[in-house]
C-alpha cells in the first residue's frame, strides 16, 4: 500500500470524523433530490445488518452487486459480473467479471485501481472465515448466518484478475437469488488494506467505498445523510448530482416536509394518511406488494412464555381486527401464517387464528398463570410498512390483555437501543415483523424463525426447533416447487402449533413523492434505489 493512499486515508478519515459540516440552507435543489427517510442506519454496509434503514442509505446507493434480478419477472441479470456458469452438478459457480469499474474516489480514500477479483474474495471472505482481519470488526452478519452460507460456500478462487470460482459443499441451485440480495454489495479490499495498516478497520462500515451510482459526503446522526453523484460510475453518472436522506422519523413531519416540497420523496407514509395524499394532484403514490409480516414474539427461553399453552392464550387474547381498524386504515391483510399469501409457499389451509378472551382466561388459568400477572411489551419506537403505528398497536394490545387479567407495561426503544436490548435476551414480548428479501418462502422462515438465526440474534422469540429446520432444509433442496411446497407447509403447521409468534398483519408498502421525481425504484425484495431517478 503506496503513502499517498495511506495519507489520503488518514486525513480524509480525521476530517469525516470531525467534520460539522450543516444541511445546505437551500434544501430545495433542481440537481438533487431529498429523501426524508425514517431512521438512521446502524452502518453503511449491508452484510451487518437486516435493518432495512441501514439497505435503504446504502445497498443502492452506495454499491453493486455481482449479479442483479428484474424485480418482476425474476430474471437474474448482470451486475458487477458480465456472465456466470453453474456446472451440471450444481456444486461450482464461476463468474467473469466486468473490467474498467471504478470505486469511489472521497476525501477519506483514493482507490489506485478498478474493481477486480481480489475485491470479491475480500467482500465474501470477510464474513465467511472467522480467521479473516475484518470478520471480528462486525458484531454479526445475520443474513449470511441464518442461512449458514459459510459452511454452504467450501472455496472461493481466483482464476485470474476478472475470474472467480464458487465452490458448494453440495448442489446449490438458490445461491444466485442470494448473490442478487441487497446484502452482497462488494466492497472494496484496497480500502480494507489501507484501513488494516492505519489500525482502523472499524471505518470500513461507517466511511464506505463501493462502486455505486452515490457516495457518501457525510453523515449526521438524527438529521441527514449527504451523497453525491458517482462521476466515474460504470453505467453513466446520474442526471442528479446530489441525493440527500433527511432524517424524519415522525410520519407527520414527513408528510408535511412532502407537502411543502422540504423532500421530493418520504417513506413509508402512514395508512391514515393515504386519504390526505390521494387528494393532492402534486404528489404520487407507489406501492409494492404485502411481502412482509408483522409479529407479536414471545420470548420462549422465559417462563412462562416457554410453555405452548401461555403463548396460546396470548394469541387468542388479541383482537387482530381491531388493530387491522386501528393501525392499517385497509392497507394490510390479515395473517394467518408468517408467509405472506402472495408467496408460493404459502399455507393457506391454516385454520384461522381464534379472537377468544374467555377461553384464553381459561387456559391462562389452567397454565398457573395468577391473576395480575404482568408482562413487558416492547415496541420499536420507529415506523415500518409492517408496523405503521407500533406503539399504537402495543397499546390494543395491552388493552385486550387487561380483558384476561394481565397486567402490561409497554416499553418502547429506538432501534438500535432495541437490537441492543434484545441481544441480551432479558425480555418477555416485543412487537417486531420481517420483510422478505428474496422471492422464496424459506427466506419468511430459516432467517426468522431457524436455530441459526437464534445464534445470530435475529429470532426475536428465541425459538430453536431442529424439526423445523430439518423441513425448511428439505424443502430448500426439493427438486420442484411442488414437493418444497409440501415442506413448508409443514414448517407452518409447526409454526402455528408451538406459536413462539403470534402473526398479525401482511401490509402493503407504499412511497410518496412530487410528481416531477421519476423512476425512484420502489419493489419487492429490495431496497429503496435512487440509480436511475431523474427530476423534471
Amino acid at each position: 500500500m503506496n503513502n499517498q493512499i495511506c495519507q489520503c486515508v488518514f486525513y480524509g478519515l480525521l476530517a469525516m470524523l470531525c467534520c460539522g459540516c450543516e444541511f445546505p440552507a437551500d434544501t430545495t435543489f433542481k440537481d438533487g433530490i431529498i429523501y426524508c427517510s425514517e431512521g438512521n442506519p446502524d452502518s453503511f454496509n449491508p452484510q451487518t445488518t437486516t435493518n432495512h434503514v441501514t439497505l435503504d442509505a446504502s445497498a443502492h446507493q452506495i454499491y453493486d452487486r455481482l449479479i442483479e434480478r428484474e424485480p418482476y419477472t425474476g430474471n437474474y441479470l448482470p451486475g458487477l459480473a458480465l456472465s456466470w456458469q453453474l456446472s451440471d452438478d450444481k456444486q461450482t459457480l464461476d463468474l467473469t467479471l466486468r473490467r474498467d469499474v471504478a470505486f469511489h474516489t472521497t476525501k477519506y480514500f483514493m482507490p489506485s485501481r478498478p474493481f477486480n477479483a481480489d475485491d470479491v474474495l475480500f467482500t465474501f471472505n470477510r464474513w465467511r472465515l472467522k480467521t479473516h482481519a475484518f470478520y471480528p470488526v462486525a458484531e454479526s452478519y445475520p443474513h449470511m448466518q441464518s442461512y449458514q452460507l459459510r459452511k454452504v460456500i467450501t472455496d472461493i478462487k481466483k482464476l485470474s484478475e476478472y475470474k472467480v470460482r464458487f465452490t458448494f459443499a453440495h448442489s446449490n441451485h438458490d445461491f444466485l437469488s442470494h448473490l442478487a440480495s441487497d446484502y452482497m454489495s462488494i466492497l472494496s479490499a484496497e480500502y480494507a488494506k489501507a484501513l488494516e495498516k492505519l489500525d482502523a478497520k472499524t471505518q470500513i462500515d461507517k466511511l464506505p467505498i463501493g462502486t455505486g451510482p452515490y457516495l457518501l459526503v457525510d453523515y449526521i446522526k438524527d438529521e441527514y445523510i449527504r451523497f453525491k453523484a458517482h462521476s466515474d460510475y460504470w453505467q453513466g453518472s446520474s442526471t442528479l448530482k446530489n441525493l440527500v436522506f433527511d432524517i424524519t422519523p415522525q410520519s407527520s413531519r414527513r408528510l408535511a416536509k412532502l407537502v411543502t416540497g422540504e423532500c421530493d420523496v418520504v417513506a413509508h407514509p402512514a395508512a391514515s394518511e393515504m386519504a390526505l395524499l390521494q387528494e393532492k394532484a402534486n404528489i404520487a403514490l407507489q406501492s409494492k406488494a404485502a411481502e412482509n409480516t408483522a409479529f407479536w414474539a414471545f420470548n420462549t427461553n422465559k417462563p412462562p412464555f416457554d410453555q405452548i399453552q401461555v403463548r396460546r392464550a396470548l394469541a387468542m387474547a388479541i383482537d387482530r381486527q381491531s388493530i387491522y381498524r386501528s393501525i392499517f386504515y385497509g392497507t394490510a391483510f390479515p395473517a394467518e401464517s408468517v408467509v405472506a399469501s402472495s408467496s408460493w409457499g404459502h399455507h393457506s389451509g391454516l385454520p384461522k387464528l381464534e379472537y377468544n378472551p374467555e377461553k384464553a382466561a381459561k387456559l391462562l388459568a389452567q397454565a398457573n398463570i395468577p391473576q395480575n400477572f404482568s408482562l413487558e411489551i416492547w415496541s420499536p419506537h420507529i415506523e415500518r410498512a409492517y408496523a405503521p403505528n407500533s406503539l399504537k398497536m402495543a397499546e390494543l394490545i395491552r388493552s385486550d390483555l387487561a380483558r384476561v387479567g394481565i397486567k402490561s407495561t409497554i416499553v418502547s426503544y429506538e432501534w438500535s437501543t432495541l437490537r441492543r436490548k434484545l441481544a441480551e435476551q432479558d425480555y418477555d414480548t416485543v412487537l417486531m415483523g420481517w420483510t422478505a428479501d428474496l422471492p422464496s418462502p424459506d427466506n419468511y422462515l430459516q432467517p426468522v424463525f431457524s436455530c441459526a438465526a437464534k445464534e445470530a440474534g435475529i429470532n426475536y422469540a428465541n425459538w430453536c426447533q431442529p424439526e423445523f429446520d430439518d423441513l425448511i432444509n428439505s424443502a430448500m433442496q426439493a427438486p420442484q416447487n411442488e414437493i418444497a411446497q409440501g415442506f413448508y407447509h409443514q414448517a407452518q403447521s409447526l409454526l402455528r402449533q408451538e406459536m413462539p409468534v403470534m402473526p398479525i398483519a401482511h401490509s402493503m408498502s407504499f412511497l410518496a413523492k412530487r410528481r416531477h421525481v421519476i423512476n425512484v425504484k420502489f419493489v419487492p425484495f429490495s431496497a429503496i434505489s435512487f440509480k436511475n431517478a431523474e427530476k423534471y
